[in-house]
């Protein structure tokens, strides 16, 4: 079963992907901000489980995405994750042009359908 990571600090889209992507067999991982899901795939947690994939929003507090997905690359286990960015902002993309793990963006609101092809489809790139 593929794994997704959620990190999006507004409950109501959390809940939403998560529908989406548990619909389509996947189990999903949820993280309110950047550091929670930084302290979830960090912690030496022998059970901790590793997405294939995460989706990632950046506007969020205690530590926004962008910093969040730079030091995920920093982290050899981690940095081979595909990223999809997930925001409202669309002139972010700027900011990951050099990164490696990012898959796509998708600008909110988005279509629930797209979002789930392209997550499959970061999930296959993986493989």
């Amino acid at each position: 079963m593929s794994k997704v990571m959620v990190v999006d600090d507004e409950k109501d889209v959390v809940y939403l992907i998560k529908v989406l992507m548990e619909r389509e067999k996947m189990e999903v991982l949820e993280a309110y901000n950047g550091l929670e899901a930084y302290n979830k795939l960090t912690s030496t947690d022998p059970n901790k489980v590793i997405p294939d994939a995460i989706i990632l929003d950046i506007m969020m507090p205690e530590m926004d995405g962008y910093t969040f997905q730079s030091k995920l690359q920093e982290i050899e286990g981690l940095s081979h994750i595909p990223i999809v960015i997930l925001t409202a902002k669309g002139q972010m993309k700027d900011l990951f042009e050099l990164s490696s793990n990012i898959f796509a963006f998708v600008e909110k609101p988005f279509e629930p359908k797209n979002l789930v092809k392209i997550v499959k489809d970061a999930i296959a790139s993986k493989k």
